[in-house]
């Protein structure tokens, strides 16, 4: 009798993929692939079959139960629409793929060191410029939620498709919200973070579909990446 095949979801490149393959072959789970191939299998166990893709991607088809394991960020997950999350478990945060989501300012921005700075000046700043103050981001329902639970409302968000950082710089966002590790990226583009300006706290996560977490064979794999 054939075994299901188990779908496990990987970052198709970066350190998170590096890190991600490493615990695979801690467990005795060494990933094969060619270079260019987004296709990976596990030598000896031919019921497992390995996607690469991008990390959005890995929550997404984890949610409709495409992939019944994935390794993907806390932030992407989070920033996912709360009907995705609830299909979703995350099943262990795992010790590497740390940063945080972080709301910065140009370093001209004298006056703004705090959220409540900013209220005072998005508000004169809709004043004086007849629209809202921008803040470039890929996490507009992360950014939302934090902005307005502490009451920061006279803003847009305009979501970034690339470098978000240059979005100030090339005047297409006043701020922004991104994702850094370390901080020189901001540093070296002239942003400075907010003293209360750290959205979210990430890392890589092992996550599971709840459709198909009773899938036969599934368990003995969660325990292993698990120990």
């Amino acid at each position: 009798m054939n075994k299901e095949v188990i779908n496990i979801g990987i970052v198709s490149k970066g350190r998170l993929k590096e890190d991600s393959e490493k615990i695979f072959k801690k467990k005795k789970l060494k990933i094969y692939s060619d270079k260019r191939e987004l296709l990976g299998r596990i030598k000896d166990r031919p019921n497992i079959r390995v996607l690469f893709l991008h990390a959005r991607e890995i929550i997404e088809q984890i949610a409709i139960g495409k992939i019944d394991i994935g390794i993907s960020g806390f932030d992407i997950y989070k920033e996912s629409e709360i009907n995705i999350q609830n299909k979703i478990k995350v099943e262990k945060k795992l010790n590497f793929g740390f940063a945080n989501l972080v709301l910065a300012v140009r370093k001209e921005f004298i006056d703004v060191f705090t959220t409540l700075d900013l209220d005072e000046v998005a508000d004169e700043f809709r004043k004086k410029n007849k629209r809202l103050i921008r803040i470039g981001s890929k996490y507009p329902n992360l950014t939302r939620q934090y902005l307005y639970s502490r009451g920061v409302t006279n803003f847009s968000i305009v979501k970034s498709r690339g470098a978000t950082e240059l979005m100030p710089a090339i005047s297409t966002a006043e701020l922004i919200s991104d994702i850094t590790s370390s901080g020189q990226t901001l540093t070296a583009n002239k942003l400075r973070v907010l003293n209360d300006g750290i959205i979210l706290s990430s890392q890589a996560c092992l996550f599971i579909s709840k459709k198909n977490q009773k899938k036969k064979g599934l368990r003995r794999i969660l325990r292993l990446l698990s120990k």
